[in-house]
């Protein structure tokens, strides 16, 4: 399955108002919105994460805080087994976590292979703002982490320990783990007109220890240009990367082409180029800084939350096969 099963719908009371929630069809995202803000995020996890953000920008927030902000509330949630506190293990039995995040001004900080801390977003604006680096990775990861402030603390659940150990025991037949690639990719746009967007995953389930995938590299999992737009992406990242999937995406957009066009573009070229299988999927979303949004996905089933105008809708996109 390529979207989480028993999705909750609920109502929350915003700051501007009632939010409401309902699920759409991607057909109107040809149509430039000049309202802000406005926030999107992956997968129907992204409701959530969007009222966490939506609180800091209506009150006139940044961006960046909003993005941050409202991805942790998906790292932290346990029932979310792809990201954070929660996400499957590598095949080691180790959690092991990624994350990006970027600002208006181009400035970007990553965080790969890290392992018992719960927000890595956070670390990952940590070695943006406080190092003169884009990318810690592993141990060094840890440390630094550690060295501002963080807490470790045990991020394998009862539910991903028991996941992992009948994993084990089918680990022949399938020895590169399982398709959950429900990572959040989340971007927004701020009273001022500035973009910022965050990436946050505990990647393939039961991955080869060490793997990295496209959620954490600036340019494939995710990318800002505050004259342009933004793009994030979720599924298959090993196909995202080769393609350097969300730089393309805003650099189509910088040429004149929509957002769902543009995801689009970006589906069909992996398409086009590599042999994939029946179980992969791809998704992207993309933001423009006139708050035109879109996405398109590989495969039925990827949908993306937007919250504007007080309302937090989920919305099914158009998909390739």
């Amino acid at each position: 399955m390529y979207t989480r099963r028993n999705f909750l719908q609920t109502s929350f009371a915003g700051t501007l108002g009632i939010s409401l929630m309902r699920t759409i069809p991607d057909n109107s995202s040809s149509s430039i919105r000049n309202d802000s803000p406005v926030v999107i995020s992956t997968w129907d996890h992204g409701l959530k994460a969007n009222e966490a953000a939506w609180r800091i920008l209506s009150d006139g927030g940044k961006a960046l805080d909003a993005v941050e902000q409202g991805v942790m509330i998906t790292e932290a949630d346990p029932e979310v087994t792809s990201v954070g506190y929660g996400g499957f293990p590598d095949s080691s039995g180790h959690v092991t976590l990624d994350a990006c995040i970027m600002d208006e001004k181009g400035n970007a900080g990553s965080v790969v292979y890290l392992r018992n801390i719960k927000h890595p977003v956070s670390v990952a604006r940590m070695v943006m703002e406080r190092t003169p680096h884009v990318i810690l990775a592993g141990e060094g990861a840890l440390k630094f982490a550690v060295s501002q402030g963080f807490t470790q603390e045990n991020l394998l659940t009862p539910t991903a320990r028991k996941a992992w150990k009948e994993w084990l025991k089918t680990r022949k037949s399938n020895p590169v783990g399982i398709k959950n690639h429900d990572t959040i990719g989340m971007l927004a746009l701020d009273g001022s007109g500035n973009l910022s967007g965050a990436c946050t995953t505990s990647g393939l389930a039961f991955k080869m220890p060490g793997r990295v995938g496209d959620s954490p590299i600036i340019g494939a999992g995710l990318y800002v240009d505050n004259e342009v737009g933004a793009a994030t992406a979720t599924g298959e990242g090993e196909f995202i990367l080769k393609i350097v999937g969300s730089f393309l995406i805003v650099e189509l957009m910088k040429n004149g082409r929509s957002p769902e066009d543009a995801c689009r573009e970006a589906v069909s070229r992996i398409h086009k180029k590599f042999n994939l299988k029946s179980d992969n999927q791809i998704g992207f979303i993309a933001l423009t800084r006139e708050g035109q949004s879109g996405g398109f996905s590989l495969r039925k089933g990827f949908n993306y939350a937007i919250y504007r105008n007080g309302m937090n809708e989920l919305i099914d996109v158009n998909y390739l096969l």
